[in-house]
């Protein structure tokens, strides 16, 4: 997508995916397909648009059914108990945090936060967010090309690996359900009268 859409497709990549689609818009960086600021601005961009989308939708939409079901999944009741300790804090650093970057922006979208202050705490991020992240890319670009190619030529073997893997854990699920099973069919048996 970036390779065919450029900065546009940075631009689109970095607010649906995020650090990968960064990482790549690094490497072509270095690979000289795109300049290294303009790069680095576009994903920083594409990332504030998706935060702000997403904080809107909280704000705008708190009451509705979506947002009230959001509410009950642990990775909202973990951005809350953050935002709530270090709100300012957690407002920057929420796109560097695994597994929370969707959900934060939704969850502080609910919370007394003022619009203003999340759209300046958010861009400052988002330019943070970019450079790094291009920057990582530039840097590695050789060493994640190389670790690339290998997995490249590996894949036959890994396609295997993998389909070893995912029979065994069906496999093992099974016979997991069928102990289970066993053991609930014993327990709703009534014992024998003494």
């Amino acid at each position: 997508m970036i390779q065919t859409y450029g900065l546009l497709g940075l631009f689109v990549g970095a607010g649906v995916e995020g650090e990968t689609v960064a990482v790549l818009g690094g490497i072509m960086v270095h690979r000289g397909l795109l300049p290294f600021f303009p790069a680095a601005m576009v994903a920083a961009a594409g990332s504030f648009v998706a935060d702000q989308l997403f904080f809107l939708l909280g704000r705008s939409f708190r009451e509705r059914p979506f947002v009230r079901r959001m509410q009950h999944r642990p990775t909202f009741t973990k951005a809350m108990a953050a935002f709530n300790k270090h709100p300012t804090l957690f407002v920057f650093a929420f796109r560097f945090l695994y597994g929370l970057r969707t959900v934060s922006p939704i969850a502080i979208g609910t919370t007394r936060l003022s619009g203003m202050k999340f759209l300046a705490i958010n861009a400052v991020a988002a330019v943070v967010w970019g450079l790094v992240f291009v920057t990582l890319g530039y840097c590695f670009g050789n060493a994640i090309e190389r670790a690339f190619g290998r997995l490249h030529s590996l894949a036959p073997i890994l396609a295997i690996a993998l389909v070893v893997v995912a029979v065994g854990a069906i496999l093992l699920y099974n016979r997991r359900r069928s102990l289970a099973d066993e053991t609930d069919s014993q327990i709703e048996q009534p014992a024998p009268l003494a």
